[in-house]
């Protein structure tokens, strides 16, 4: 089983285990109300931002997400958080994703690292055989950063998920799997020098 205290990290980015403290860093990040077009909570409201965080830390105590908060290590700042979820250690199978981070810190390879972090563990520590990523079909920035780590677009699931202002989400999955992982990681990601973790 997966542990809540995993951390990982490359020589830009730490991901650690979130924390109920971190609302407060949380808070000033999710402010821009654009930054929530396609989530399915609007974490520019404080309440909903608690009650996300909230979730997510139920959600690991129960043993079906891990919620980590990416910090960058240059500044030690909080970017914002990702997770593991959706976990099946039968199938070998896991899911990245509950994705967000800081308008200021978009485009600044914080993301590239933290993907590479979650897919480096879930195929050469866990050794599982499948990642998947789920993202809005309207999301074209989400889905075109997919593409751009090699994550091969597989098909739309039609009214999906509850979106706020009763809109109906159509998600689309995206995969990478274990045979891919070695030429991905050569070629995409072969500028990342480092990959460690602790549990």
């Amino acid at each position: 089983m997966l542990s809540p205290e995993l951390r990982l990290e490359t020589d830009k980015v730490l991901l650690r285990p979130m924390q109920h403290l971190d609302i407060e860093a949380f808070a000033p990040l999710t402010a821009d109300s654009s930054l929530w077009n396609y989530f399915t909570m609007l974490l520019d409201d404080p309440a909903q931002l608690q009650f996300w965080v909230e979730k997510a830390l139920k959600e690991r105590s129960e043993g079906k997400r891990i919620p980590f908060t990416i910090i960058e290590k240059a500044t030690g700042s909080v970017c914002g958080c990702t997770s593991f979820g959706n976990i099946s250690e039968h199938d070998k199978r896991i899911e990245i994703g509950w994705s967000w981070l800081g308008k200021k810190f978009q485009g600044s390879g914080i993301n590239f690292h933290a993907k590479f972090c979650l897919l480096s563990y879930a195929f050469e520590v866990l050794n599982w055989e499948r990642v998947e990523i789920k993202t809005d079909y309207l999301n074209e920035r989400a889905k075109y950063a997919l593409k751009k780590i090699g994550a091969t677009e597989e098909g739309v699931l039609r009214s999906h998920m509850q979106m706020p202002e009763a809109r109906r989400r159509d998600s689309v999955y995206f995969s990478i799997i274990k045979k891919e992982w070695p030429l991905i990681r050569n070629s995409i990601f072969k500028e990342i020098k480092s990959f460690s973790y602790r549990q």
